[in-house]
């Protein structure tokens, strides 16, 4: 456990574990906790396991700009850099995932095998903005259903107003579940004063056309009923040298980290096997 200083941002960071480094990244609202309650633990005696809280998040630093994909890849670049981390596999989950790809394109010197979950895209950003997007009506309901409260028309499609409301949600996993969140002044702070939500959209070098250039093994996972599973298709069609696990689904159909760890945990292990040999578009069983 320890903060580093990186593009002038202070970013919390944790590493346990001995063998080949695995870094992991959790995606937009969360931090690195959802790696340690139980993926980590399955996987410290065979790998040493590094993750941090992205800048805004956990008990990092919160600049007002610089939220890009890109610019948070930055930031795992200097992280490595600062823990002598020379080469590493990167697990990310949502946000995380595309920042794992971004990076990878980026130093693809850097980057080992790259296990992908429920990775969003900024590029599609534009076509989950489409009232039609099944999303919608799956993050509604949820915040409905956790909260009691009924989400307006009017606010259905409006991103800012229902990551508002997803704050009211109780905690659902590990020793606080069921306790209101005590973070929420932080995670509104970044909501409201920062360029997070607006950096998000920013595509830069990550294309779809240039998902083809990443050479990296790729295992691609996704949750049946998982409203990213658009997403899922995308990748498909323009990546090359990867593979891919449909889960079965759970309760909030985006969060497998915390709802099935210790499948996630297989997978990761089994996909970061040096030796491992991977068939292009091979649809694998969910292990376990």
């Amino acid at each position: 456990m320890g903060n580093v200083e990186v593009n002038g941002v202070n970013l919390h960071y944790w590493t346990v574990g001995e063998g080949p480094d695995i870094v992991m990244l959790h995606g937009l609202g969360g931090n690195l906790a959802i790696w340690h309650m139980r993926v980590v633990p399955m996987l410290r005696d065979r790998y040493r396991l590094t993750s941090f809280d992205m800048r805004g998040h956990g008990r990092s630093g919160m600049p007002a700009t610089g939220y890009t994909t890109r610019d948070i890849a930055e930031d795992l670049r200097g992280l490595m850099d600062a823990l002598g981390i020379e080469k590493a596999h990167l697990a990310g989950h949502s946000m995380g995932a595309d920042v794992s790809l971004h990076f990878a394109m980026c130093y693809p010197e850097r980057a080992d095998r790259l296990v992908l979950v429920e990775a969003g895209l900024p590029a599609l950003v534009a076509a989950r903005k489409d009232a039609t997007w099944i999303g919608w009506d799956y993050w509604a309901e949820m915040i409905e259903k956790y909260t009691g409260e009924p989400v307006p028309p009017e606010n259905r499609t409006d991103y800012r107003y229902l990551l508002h409301q997803s704050l009211k949600v109780p905690i659902m996993f590990g020793p606080s579940a069921g306790k209101s969140r005590r973070r929420q002044d932080k995670f509104k702070a970044l909501l409201d004063t920062t360029s997070l939500i607006e950096d998000y959209e920013v595509v830069g070098e990550l294309t779809l056309n240039n998902i083809a250039t990443v050479p990296h093994p790729k295992l691609l996972m996704y949750e049946q009923g998982s409203p990213y599973m658009g997403t899922f298709y995308e990748i498909c069609e323009y990546a090359t040298n990867y593979e891919t696990v449909i889960l079965p689904p759970t309760r909030l159909r985006h969060f497998f980290p915390l709802e099935k760890p210790e499948i996630l945990a297989a997978h990761i292990e089994e996909f970061c096997q040096p030796d491992r040999e991977i068939v292009n578009g091979r649809e694998l069983e969910p292990l376990l």
